[in-house]
């Protein structure tokens, strides 16, 4: 190989916003004369160059170039070690290409602003405010929250003292202004403050300066400026109507209650007080003379509450009635048939509503019947969980027929949560009303 390439520290400390060259001597051992170029390799190939980037030699000479590093002063490169190459390539023998290699270590540094949303509030209570914090530094930081009151009748607090930032973002803490005496009324009271944000400094660096925001809290009264004019003007407004009552309305009113009593009205009542008169004498006598019995007061008889027919309430009446079964079966035993409801002699049942329930999820058949040839309903068990009926027109039960529930279990199903039961389950709820049929 005719190409030696070496560095004269393959380890570098860079500081952010800052040039630091390291020296790379390249000899041309060979016999003719080479032109080299230089390509830097790695995560600091977009911040680093090789001055000058093109080298001529003659054979068995030698020269030094610069290695240049220059990392940014933003948040784009975490502080740190890096590693780095640099290719050496020759022009003529691309071959013989070689790549010396080191380490750089970008060290840290702090850089903080502050921002406070809204700068400044307003309410009856407190204040509330957020403070924003970006760290543009390029490690994480700590920063602890402050204050500094303008004056000493508001508080200053924070939900939580410090914000922990990683590098390149931003972190928002809470902010509350509380006065320290309410003002019921008058005018508002402005307490201007400040937010004090203070990063920790890093390793073998000097503190960084503390960001101050300010902001203001403007305290209104608890009862607004309108409520006493509104006061007065609902008092004034009140007095007038009291004014115009007794100046204009009552006047009014007396006068035309005086003017209704005219002199036919009181000659009608004084008629009214004499035909009145009698009446009350000839009761007196028919009390005392006894004489017509149908009422106690001389007067024509009051009549009296007719009775119902018959003598007695419908005992026809429908009454409301309900019922249940559950029936149970097992697997291959055949079906297994239960009433839930029989009617007695002398009524009629009149059905209008049936509630089938399958809660374990059987698999099988049910069939619901009142007693005639055909079954009035007939259900597949793995179809449904609850079923319900309700008839517009009843269905009529008549008097000894049954209302019966039949199971016929293929499988038994298995709730969720609980042991698997050895017997199907089904039940069966039946609503309507029960007629008592009266004889002729």
């Amino acid at each position: 190989m005719s190409l030696t390439a070496s560095l004269d520290d393959s380890t570098v400390t860079a500081a952010p916003g800052e040039a630091t060259a390291v020296p790379l001597r390249i000899l041309n051992s060979g016999s003719t004369v080479e032109e080299y170029r230089f390509e830097v390799v790695g995560a600091c190939a977009a911040w680093s160059t090789v001055e000058p980037a093109i080298l001529s030699l003659y054979p068995g000479d030698s020269q030094t170039v610069s290695f240049v590093l220059r990392p940014p002063r933003d948040s784009t490169v975490p502080a740190g070690d890096t590693p780095f190459g640099i290719r050496v390539v020759p022009t003529s023998e691309q071959g013989d290409t070689v790549v010396p290699e080191g380490r750089v270590t970008v060290l840290p540094f702090t850089e903080t602003t502050a921002e406070l949303v809204p700068h400044s509030s307003h309410g009856a209570w407190r204040g509330r405010h957020r403070i924003a914090v970006d760290n543009r530094g390029n490690a994480p930081v700590t920063v602890r929250l402050g204050s500094r009151s303008g004056t000493e009748r508001a508080r200053v607090s924070f939900a939580s003292d410090e914000l922990r930032i990683e590098a390149g973002r931003a972190e928002f803490g809470k902010v509350r202004i509380r006065p320290a005496k309410r003002v019921w009324r008058g005018t508002a009271i402005t307490h201007p403050f400040q937010v004090v944000a203070t990063p920790d400094a890093a390793e073998d660096q000097e503190p960084p300066a503390a960001v101050v925001v300010d902001g203001s809290y403007q305290q209104e009264p608890i009862l607004p400026r309108w409520l006493p004019r509104a006061l007065i003007t609902a008092a004034v407004l009140l007095i007038a109507l009291v004014g115009l009552w007794y100046a204009l309305l009552r006047p009014t009113v007396k006068s035309a209650a005086r003017e209704a009593v005219t002199p036919d009205v009181v000659r009608s009542a004084a008629a009214a007080d004499k035909s009145k008169a009698p009446e009350k004498g000839s009761s007196g006598g028919a009390g005392s003379g006894g004489g017509d019995s149908s009422g106690a007061n001389g007067g024509s008889p009051k009549p009296s509450p007719s009775a119902s027919p018959g003598g007695s309430s419908d005992a026809s009446a429908p009454s409301p009635t309900s019922a249940q079964v559950q029936v149970k079966d097992s697997v291959g035993g055949g079906s297994n048939t239960s009433a839930a409801l029989q009617v007695p002699e002398g009524s009629t049942f009149q059905l209008t509503d049936i509630v089938v329930q399958n809660p374990q999820g059987d698999a099988g058949t049910v069939v619901i019947s009142t007693g005639r040839n055909a079954p009035l309903i007939r259900l597949a068990l793995e179809n449904f969980r609850d079923s319900d009926y309700h008839f517009v027109t009843p269905l009529l039960v008549p008097a000894g027929g049954k209302v019966t529930m039949t199971v016929d279990c293929r499988k038994v199903g298995k709730p969720v949560n609980a042991p698997t039961p050895s017997r199907c389950a089904e039940s069966l709820l039946l609503g309507g009303t029960m007629k008592t049929e009266t004889a002729g």
